[in-house]
C-alpha cells in the first residue's frame, strides 16, 4: 500500500475517534452534576472504547 494511501486511512480513523470522543463528552458531561462527575466525564470520554470493546468481546464469548 503506498505511503499516500496508508496516509489517508490513517486520517479517517482519527476522524471517526474524534468525532466518538466529542460525542461521548457531550453525553457524560450531560449526565455530570458536579465539578468531580465533569472531571470524571472527561476521562470517561477519552477512554470510552476500552469498555465498549471489552462488553463485545465478552458477548462473542
Amino acid at each position: 500500500m503506498a505511503r499516500s494511501q496508508r496516509a489517508n486511512m490513517e486520517t479517517g480513523s482519527g476522524a471517526i475517534y474524534g468525532l466518538g470522543l466529542i460525542g461521548a463528552l457531550v453525553y457524560f458531561w450531560g449526565e455530570a452534576d458536579s465539578f468531580g462527575e465533569h472531571v470524571v466525564a472527561v476521562l470517561k470520554a477519552i477512554v470510552w472504547p476500552a469498555p465498549m470493546v471489552y462488553e463485545i468481546f465478552q458477548a462473542l464469548d
